[in-house]
């Protein structure tokens, strides 16, 4: 039985390609179990109004899910949960650098970049000793709680994971480098409320855009040093706009809302979707 879902994050409005990634996903599941959460976890940005338009939207495209919905902003505990085993493991170390610590470090180094997961972090904070990191941490220094991804790859030897398009993958963390799995302010990340969430509903089959596939080699480390099961993967096409630029809300992609206020019908935007 396929359990999938999709799990949009309330900033904005939703546009074409998260209809076709919640489309996706529902015919995925081959009428079994599709499930829906909602990613808030970045409660500076997340709003109410947004929650209430994705149910609109979602609705309107004729799409039905199970009850209840998830909201990530009440799993901070299985969170602290899931950081205090990293914790325990001696897996996490605190980053004090800036983002353009991180730049200067990766650009002095010649480094090039790591496909979709952008520059991996070149480990400035990995070396600092004990002594040094209490002292910062007793200053109050806003810092991020990176996994040592080095000692977890020795922990747990070596994991592949399965993308119904691509084939069985070989976990691959040099894509990534050291990632960030909480920050002072934000005590989780995407890749460790995704990877916790998507154990704690059941999810046996993760879809998802394409732009996320580097993401999942994270995912499958985390699933190991947890102990969580590891679904299968299905990472589908994006769809763009006229320049071949992928559809963001960052971008102004035009809205699900103003396409249904103008008149045209869920029928209308499938047709955009990939064949």
């Amino acid at each position: 039985m396929a359990v999938t879902r999709f799990a949009p994050s309330p900033t904005g409005l939703l546009h074409v390609g998260h209809a076709y990634s919640a489309w996706f996903s529902e015919q995925a599941a081959e009428g079994e179990r599709f499930l829906l959460r909602i990613e808030d976890i970045d409660s500076g940005r997340s709003h109410e109004r947004f929650v209430s338009a994705i149910y609109e939207d979602l609705e309107w495209l004729g799409l039905s899910w199970e009850s209840p919905v998830m909201r990530q902003s009440e799993r901070f505990p299985a969170y602290e949960e899931a950081l205090n085993k990293l914790r325990e493991a001696e897996l996490l170390y605190p980053c004090f650098c800036t983002r353009a610590d991180i730049r200067r470090e990766i650009k002095s180094a010649g480094a090039a970049p790591h496909g979709a997961m952008g520059q991996a972090y070149p480990g400035t904070c990995r070396s600092l000793s004990t002594t040094e990191r209490e002292r910062r941490l007793k200053s109050g220094a806003p810092h991020a709680l990176r996994l040592d991804v080095e000692a977890a790859m020795k922990a747990v030897g070596e994991l592949t994971w399965h993308d119904r398009e691509r084939g069985q993958q070989q976990c691959a963390m040099d894509l990534a480098g050291d990632v960030v799995l909480a920050r002072k302010d934000v005590p989780t990340s995407y890749h460790l409320s995704v990877t916790v969430d998507d154990a704690a509903q059941g999810i046996s089959l993760v879809t998802r855009g394409l732009d996320l596939f580097e993401s999942t080699h994270v995912h499958r480390l985390l699933q190991a040093l947890l102990d969580l099961p590891t679904p299968e993967y299905w990472h589908h096409p994006l769809i763009t706009d006229e320049q071949g630029e992928r559809l963001s809300k960052r971008s102004k992609s035009v809205t699900l809302r103003a396409i249904r206020e103008s008149g045209a019908t869920p029928e209308d935007v499938r047709r955009r979707f990939p064949s």
